[in-house]
C-alpha cells in the first residue's frame, strides 16, 4: 500500500535510501534537495521546509549528520514539529545522542505523534543494496508501523527496546568497530615494521581466531591504501564522542574508547578526516 513519506537528509546514505522508498511506489516529499539529489525530485516532490514535509506526509524520516541537526530540523523555525498532527510518525535514522533522542521523542509525543529511533550500520554500500543493519528503539506499536518501510532499506532489523535504545546499540557498534579497526591497524603496522609481508600476515590470520569482517575488509584497504570512504573518520569520531558523553553521564570508565578518540583526533589533524576509517593506520606512523 502506497504511503505518504517525508524524507529529510539526502546525503551519501539518504539518497539511495529514498530511492528504495520511491521504487516501492511510495509518494515521497523531500527537503534539502541539492544538485546531486535533484534526480529524486523526478519521482518525489521537493518542499520548502521541514514543516511542509511534516504537513504533507504521514511518516517523516530523518537521515542527518548529528544531534544538533536533528534538533534544528525537528524543533527549529518551520521545523517538523510545527507540521505534525496526531497519529503521524517520525523515524530518525541518524546516529545521534541516546539521551537527546529520548528528550526529542517526549516532545513529539506531546503532539500525539509517534517516534522511532532507527540508526543504521552498513555504510554507502549497505544503503545502495538495501542491506543496512537497523537498530531500533520504539514502542512495539510504532515499530510494527515502521517495519515495512525499514525492510525496504535494510535486512537485519532488530527492535532493541524503547526509544533511545536503538541509538545506544549504534554507539556500542561504533565502539566495537572502531577499536577493531585500531587493533588491525596496530597489528599490520607491527608486521610491516618487522619485515613481514602484511598481506601474508592478514591471509594467515583470516584462517584463525583473529579472523573478522574488519580484518577482511578494512585490513585489505590498509594494505592497498585504498581509503576512499566508506565511512569517514570525521563521522566515526562524532560517534565515539557520543559514546564518551554517554559514559560520562553514566559514570562509566571506557579507556580504550577515549584512546580511540585521540587517535581519530590525530588522523583528522593529519588531514585524514574525510578518508575511510581504515585510514586510521596512517595516524600510527
Amino acid at each position: 500500500m502506497s504511503m505518504k513519506i517525508g524524507f529529510i537528509g539526502l546525503g551519501v546514505m539518504g539518497r539511495p535510501m529514498v530511492g528504495h522508498l520511491i521504487a516501492a511506489g511510495h509518494e515521497v516529499f523531500l527537503y534539502r534537495v541539492k544538485d546531486v539529489s535533484q534526480h529524486l525530485v523526478e519521482a518525489g516532490k521537493a518542499l520548502d521546509n521541514p514543516k511542509a514535509v511534516a504537513e504533507a506526509a504521514d511518516v517523516i524520516i530523518l537521515m542527518l549528520p548529528d544531534t544538533p541537526d536533528v534538533e534544528a530540523v525537528l524543533f527549529g523555525d518551520d521545523g517538523v514539529a510545527q507540521g505534525l498532527a496526531m497519529g503521524k510518525l517520525v523515524i530518525d535514522m541518524s546516529s545521534i545522542s541516546p539521551f537527546a533522542t529520548k528528550a526529542f521523542a517526549a516532545r513529539i509525543a506531546e503532539i500525539g505523534a509517534g517516534y522511532v529511533d532507527a540508526p543504521v550500520s552498513g555504510g554507502e554500500v549497505g544503503a545502495k543494496n538495501a542491506a543496512l543493519t537497523i537498530m531500533v528503539g520504539a514502542s512495539e506499536g510504532d515499530f510494527e508501523r515502521a517495519l515495512p518501510l525499514l525492510k525496504l532499506m535494510g535486512k537485519n532489523i532488530t527492535r532493541i527496546g524503547g526509544v533511545g535504545d536503538g541509538q545506544t546499540a549504534k554507539v556500542v557498534n561504533q565502539i566495537i568497530v572502531g577499536l577493531t579497526i585500531e587493533a588491525v591497524a596496530e597489528g599490520l603496522t607491527l608486521a610491516k615494521a618487522s619485515g613481514a609481508d602484511p598481506a601474508k600476515v592478514r591471509e594467515a590470520l583470516m584462517g584463525g581466531f583473529a579472523s573478522s569482517r574488519i580484518l577482511e575488509v578494512h585490513g585489505e584497504r590498509m594494505i592497498n591504501e585504498t581509503f576512499d570512504p566508506g565511512f569517514r573518520i570525521r563521522l566515526h569520531r562524532k560517534d565515539i564522542g557520543l559514546a564518551l558523553e554517554s559514559a560520562k553521564a553514566l559514570d562509566l570508565y571506557l579507556p580504550h574508547a577515549a584512546n580511540l578518540q585521540q587517535l581519530m583526533n590525530k588522523a583528522i589533524a593529519d588531514g585524514l578526516g574525510d578518508k575511510d576509517h581504515s585510514a586510521l593506520i596512517k595516524a600510527l606512523s
